[in-house]
């Protein structure tokens, strides 16, 4: 585990707070820019015996072992547990289950114990939660008690990709350390050497974040992805059904996304001539912004945003994929 090079500022600035280590720190920034690494980093060697000058972790004590291995005694993360959630087909009484992301009042509660005791290295005891944003609402309630009253050695790293949908009270608990973007010329550098193949065209796609472009390229989905552009950029129609069941064993939030990155270039297009996400496909986004009605794409990212917000909830996602295929065809 090391920092990415555009984190190397931002590790120095940090550590400068050492004397005067803040109790929570919330870190912040776009998912895709290294934020969970750079936390355990941080985590790891605010549990390091014998940290390096830089207040880098030593990788060689005992600690450093334990955290590697997964198994320090001081160290807690916390993520997203899948809760299923019970999907009443048509009023049939077969239910099928679908998995729901979040971080529920359990885990949280279950921190108690870890918080309160002795450390067993005689350190700090550190929690690690990512993202806050998947808080719902009870464990958020039982995070802020225990923010508001820490125990002596409790520290907490918090991670949030979107700074505006965590509680107010929870933000106000932490000190707020915003981690930097990298630019393109950093981002493309680092591609090269994690040697991705079309590193320009995959960044666009990411939205400029150099590990959400590394993850697109692993990614088993990317020819659903390209398949779909090639079907929206064609300069004739398409057939809403059968696209949508090519696309039904997929992520509903995430062909959802792929839909908001086009609408995004099409509204960007036809407001500015200027394209974010697809500028390989910019003369098909030309030629469609050109003929879509302004009104008709705002409603339509409307409706996509609307869907968004559901998409985790159970229901069937070929139908759904339906729906918005067919909403867009409509235009």
């Amino acid at each position: 585990m090391a920092l990415y090079p555009w984190q190397q500022q931002a590790w120095q600035q940090l550590n400068q707070q050492r004397r005067q280590w803040p109790h929570a720190l919330l870190l912040s920034g776009p998912q895709g820019i290294g934020k969970l690494d750079f936390a355990r980093l941080l985590a790891q060697s605010l549990l390091c015996e014998a940290p390096q000058a830089d207040h880098q972790p030593c990788g060689q004590c005992p600690a450093c072992n334990w955290f590697g291995a997964g198994s320090h005694p001081d160290f807690r993360e916390l993520a997203p547990a899948s809760a299923d959630e019970d999907d009443d087909k048509d009023g049939d009484a077969g239910k099928k289950k679908r998995a729901v992301q979040q971080i529920n009042i359990k885990q949280v509660r279950e921190l108690n114990d870890f918080v309160n005791l002795s450390s067993h290295r005689q350190g700090y005891r550190v929690t690690l939660l990512h993202p806050a944003e998947a808080l719902n609402h009870a464990a958020a309630n039982a995070l802020l008690k225990t923010l508001e009253e820490p125990a002596p050695g409790a520290v907490f790293i918090v991670i949030s990709h979107r700074l505006s949908r965590v509680l107010p009270t929870i933000r106000s608990r932490c000190r707020l350390y915003p981690l930097p973007t990298p630019n393109a010329g950093q981002s493309q550098a680092w591609l090269a050497q994690q040697a991705v193949a079309d590193a320009g065209k995959l960044l666009a796609r990411a939205g400029q974040l150099p590990l959400a472009a590394k993850a697109l390229a692993d990614s088993d989905n990317l020819p659903a992805w390209q398949s779909l552009l090639e079907t929206l950029a064609a300069a004739r129609g398409f057939d809403p059904l059968k696209t949508a069941e090519s696309l039904q064993k997929l992520e509903l939030p995430q062909v959802i996304g792929w839909l908001q990155k086009w609408v995004y270039d099409l509204l960007s297009c036809k407001l500015s001539g200027q394209v974010r996400y697809h500028p390989d496909l910019l003369d098909a986004l030309r030629q469609h912004a050109a003929r879509l009605p302004l009104q008709g794409l705002l409603d339509y990212q409307k409706q996509l945003q609307t869907a968004q917000r559901s998409a985790h909830h159970p229901l069937n996602v070929r139908l759904a994929i339906e729906a918005l295929l067919l909403g867009y065809t409509q235009l």
